[in-house]
């Protein structure tokens, strides 16, 4: 398998780039809409991981522009009826950290604005993988860089705290996870997201 191609980055517009090696063999490589990668210039040397697909009748490569991004396409196709086209079409959407958070939350309608992705199958994505996302995906994405990581089982602790108390799981999820501290018990953190909330009204 291809796990990366280093070279010389040719952008095209058809959702694809070629990235030329200094062995002078440029490989065809298909990209997410929204790709990183197209945040370099024509020419610019750029790092793709790769993940190679074969069928009868293709062989094709598909870019990202960091392993967090390829192992997330992985993921989504191993979901019954994703392929890497739809796989591609959901990398679309959003940047991976949010796409992340987008199914940990269970938000398949998010989901459905990729082409070709109806709410059946994007049911089925937040089904097969919410899990799999990690509780940063969860909780994340409010703290800068840099900051430990909580322990899972008590923000989970509070969340699920919330939630029984009437406030619907997003709102609980924002309220803990804009939490900056670690190390705290649930109690304290359902607290301190009580007091988030009433900031909020």
């Amino acid at each position: 398998m291809i796990r990366y191609v280093k070279g010389i980055f040719h952008p095209a517009i058809d959702g694809t780039c070629i990235v030329e090696t200094a062995g002078g063999i440029g490989f065809l490589i298909t990209l997410a809409g929204n790709s990183p990668l197209y945040r370099h210039l024509d020419g610019e040397e750029v790092k793709v991981y790769t993940l190679m697909t074969v069928r009868e009748d293709d062989m094709s490569l598909y870019g990202f522009s960091s392993m967090e991004e390829l192992e997330l396409f992985r993921l989504l196709i191993t979901v019954n009826g994703v392929g890497a086209k739809a796989g591609m079409a959901v990398m679309s959407i959003l940047p991976v950290g949010e796409l992340k958070r987008a199914i940990a939350l269970e938000d398949a309608a998010a989901l459905t604005a990729a082409s070709g992705v109806g709410k059946r199958t994007a049911q089925r994505i937040v089904l097969e993988l919410k899990d799999k996302m990690g509780e940063d995906a969860l909780l994340g994405g409010k703290g800068g860089k840099g900051e430990a990581p909580v322990p899972t089982s008590q923000r989970r602790e509070a969340v699920e705290a919330l939630t029984a108390l009437g406030y619907s799981k997003a709102e609980a999820e924002d309220a803990v996870g804009a939490i900056p501290d670690d190390g705290l018990t649930g109690e304290e953190y359902i607290r301190r997201a009580l007091r988030n909330m009433k900031s909020f009204l």
